[in-house]
Order: C-alpha cells, then structure tokens, then sequence
C-alpha cells in the first residue's frame, strides 16, 4: 500500500464536484478485499447492505443486521489507509425515527470505526439525515431504486419513468441535499434523470445503473470481478472473470489431495537435528512461526 497518498476525506469528495474529478466508490466486506482496493486509488469503499446477498446467500438486503454490518465495517477499516469508509445503515436501523437513526450512525462511528454512513430515502429522511449530521457524523444519501424498499416498488425495478416518479425522485434529491447529506447515490433510474439531478444539486452525485452522468460511479465488488458467472444485469461491466478460475483451482485441489499429490515434501515440515536433544522452548515465548510465517527458515529438510 502507497502510504504517501492523502487521506480522502468528506470535503475533498465535496470538491471533487467542482473539480470535474470523478469519483469512485466500490463495496468492501472483508479486510483482504478492502486491502486491495484500497491499494488500487480507489477514493470510497462502501460496506454495503448487499453484503446479504453476496456473502450471506439472500434474495435481498433486509435480513441484515446493524451488528453485522458494523463487524464487516470493522475488517474493513482496519486496513484502510486512503478510502473513505462508509457504512450502509441497514433496513430498519433508522427507519423508526430521528433518534433511532442518530443511534444507529454513532454506533457505525463508535463500533465500526466508519467514517460515515449512507441511508435509503428521500424527503421522508430529511430530518433524520440533519440530526446525524448535527451529531458530527457525515452522511451519504440514496435515492431511485433503494433495495430495502424492494417489497413496496415490486422487484428491483429501474425508477423514475413517467413525469410523477422523476419529479418524485428529483425533490428526494433536493431534501437530501437540504439536509446536509455530502454525497448522493442515484441508482436504477433514467440516465436522463441522473443529468438533471447532477446538474441541479451542488454536492457529487455516485451512480449506479444510472448512466455516465453523474460525478462518480459505484460496483459491488463481487459483480465488477465476476465472481457469479449467472449474475449479469445491463448496469454492470465485468472487469474480470474470476468463478471460472477460482472453480478450476479448487477442482484442482481436490483433485490433488484425492490422489494424494498434495502435500509434497516441498509442501510439508521435518524435525530438527536437535530436536530429541535439546527441548524447544513453547512457541508463544519464542514467537516462532514454524513456518506458517514469512520470517521462518525451515525448508523442510
């Protein structure tokens, strides 16, 4: 990791806008993933709720829970040196009230070490959205599609279709920037909608699903790597294609151990010379690593 860079922080991403420098903002679950993209000038990562789906196996983003997003939150904000943080307050974790959600986005500082936190919702989250931000707390907007609204809306459905829904999703944008939020999710809509929200709001707009437009865009992680070969929606470009590979190298594991070709002796420990003259002292006094460390010697022989 290139500790030489900045920090990305809220007014930098605020400024981006002016600057014409566009954003870029991945979902992050893990410490080793948000390692590598941290490493990879990426300027937010983004702990989102879709960890339900991509980690967890659901059909959608609703069983997760603030626990668990402030766990995930904690691997990944530990090894993040230049990436804006943020968590995905998760369904029904603000949703009740103001002081619901204010206790929820302290939790995500306080436990997840986040630097901030992105909810679902528009006008109907203006003042939730100012009282976490008059807590000090940075808070990143969402509205078109919102995921946990995916009973209400009938599916993930592109938004934003007929004059009624745009000037809907269009004043959702405005409350949200009224209320103090710094950023903007625009996701499943228009992208002709996306232009004008952009154009007409003064904080960065992130899309996703939501056309070139807008001053930055966002993945989730797992779709941008291809890592489900049979997922494959329109507003995802696979960067790489990794289920294949990944299946091929465990098959070949497998296969390997079944026929007893691995381990080799290249791959397995002996004794020392010493070993049955001169008592070893206990690993955790002599910070030995026997091998399963980099700074370990054993060859084996």
């Amino acid at each position: 990791m290139d500790r030489s860079r900045t920090k990305v922080t809220v007014p930098k991403i605020v400024a981006s806008k002016d600057e014409g420098r566009p954003l870029v903002m991945l979902t992050a679950y893990d410490a080793t993933f948000a390692r590598l993209a941290d490493s990879a000038d990426v300027d937010i990562l983004l702990v989102g709720d879709s960890l339900g789906m991509v980690v967890q196996g659901h059909n959608d983003t609703l069983p997760v829970t603030l626990d668990e997003m402030i766990y995930h939150t904690r691997c990944v904000s530990r090894v993040t040196q230049h990436a804006q943080v943020i968590l995905d307050l998760p369904f029904m974790s603000y949703q009740e009230s103001p002081s619901q959600a204010v206790a929820a986005a302290g939790r995500a500082i306080k436990e997840g070490r986040a630097h901030g936190v992105k909810l679902e919702g528009g006008v109907s989250m203006a003042e939730s959205i100012e009282r976490i931000v008059a807590a000090g707390i940075p808070v990143m907007g969402h509205v078109g599609l919102m995921p946990q609204s995916v009973h209400a809306i009938g599916g993930f459905k592109v938004q934003g279709r007929d004059d009624a829904a745009r000037a809907r999703i269009m004043e959702d944008a405005r409350a949200v920037e009224r209320a103090g939020a710094f950023c903007l999710v625009l996701e499943g809509i228009p992208s002709s909608l996306a232009a004008e929200i952009t154009a007409a709001v003064r904080i960065p707009t992130i899309g996703i699903g939501a056309g070139v437009a807008c001053d930055g865009q966002v993945l989730v992680m797992h779709d941008l790597l291809g890592l489900d070969d049979g997922f494959k929606p329109r507003f995802v470009k696979r960067y790489a294609e990794l289920a294949a590979p990944i299946r091929s190298a465990f098959q070949a594991y497998a296969d390997d151990v079944r026929a007893r070709a691995f381990p080799t002796e290249a791959q397995s420990f002996g004794a020392s010379p010493l070993a049955s003259k001169k008592p070893r002292a206990p690993r955790e006094a002599d910070g030995a690593s026997d091998g399963y460390g980099p700074s370990d010697g054993d060859d084996g022989a």
